[in-house]
């Protein structure tokens, strides 16, 4: 990749359900960036995408089951955002006041992505259903208007273990690789590299989070340009199975040093 690069923020206003999500982002493109360019990586905040796709779930329509209703309880919660979350999640891991600690699609994440940020009034956003089928379908309507060759994500801003504050983190991806594979490179003294695998999606995620923003900006997409990754058909974002990782396999199998 190449050492300079640039990260521009596209303004498409307030999304709605089934609004033509493509189309705005095109025309923020153009305005912003001058329209897109082949390399180019398009960069889409989760939530603009599930309510574009009518993912949009209202919270006087839930009706809370029994486990929902104590697990509520237990961790000072609305019951209906707790059913909704239940739904959403293929496992619930543990959790704090305010949050429930979720597996959901090959990652750990809490409340599992269901969100009331940039919500309308009343609801809640869960993760698109998904999101690397969102990011093809995206990629697809923008590649045929505009004649380019681009790759998108679509991200989500995560917290991470014994650190303050949230960071980009990929969720849905195509067209470009999501983990680099670095192993075998020597370092700079000769030493060759074992285990270093570089997550690139993620770490565009991060840049363009700093774009983006988390409150009012309306600001849901970010073009980054000049990367210089090769353009192609790769899907998906790269995830290990929890007993796999550091921090769940010393979880769940209670290890102790």
């Amino acid at each position: 990749m190449k050492n300079s690069y640039s990260v521009i923020g596209l303004s498409t206003g307030v999304i709605r359900p089934d609004d033509p999500f493509a189309d705005r982002i095109i025309a923020a493109a153009q305005t912003a960036a001058g329209g897109f360019r082949d390399g180019d990586v398009l960069v889409l905040a989760e939530t603009a995408v599930a309510t574009a796709e009518g993912h949009v779930i209202r919270l006087d329509s839930v009706t809370p089951s029994a486990r929902a209703e104590d697990l509520a309880k237990k961790y000072h919660m609305d019951p209906r955002t707790v059913e909704v979350v239940l739904a959403e999640s293929d496992e619930i891991v543990g959790g704090i006041p305010g949050f429930l600690l979720c597996m959901k699609q090959g990652t750990l994440l809490p409340n599992a992505g269901v969100d009331a940020s940039n919500a309308p009034p009343g609801c809640i956003v869960p993760l698109p259903k998904d999101p690397d089928a969102s990011a093809k379908k995206i990629r697809r309507e923008i590649e045929k208007q505009c004649g380019v060759s681009i790759g998108v994500l679509v991200i989500d801003s995560r917290t991470h273990a014994m650190r303050l504050g949230c960071s980009g983190v990929a969720i849905g991806c195509t067209g470009i690789d999501s983990v680099i594979d670095d192993r075998g490179k020597s370092d700079l003294f000769g030493r060759k590299l074992e285990v270093t695998k570089r997550a690139v999606a993620d770490n565009i995620a991060s840049a363009a989070e700093l774009v983006m923003g988390e409150a009012d900006e309306c600001t849901p997409a970010v073009v980054v340009r000049g990367l210089g990754m090769p353009i192609g058909d790769q899907v998906g974002v790269g995830t290990i199975d929890a007993d796999e990782c550091l921090f769940m396999g010393v979880f769940r199998k209670g290890r102790k040093v």
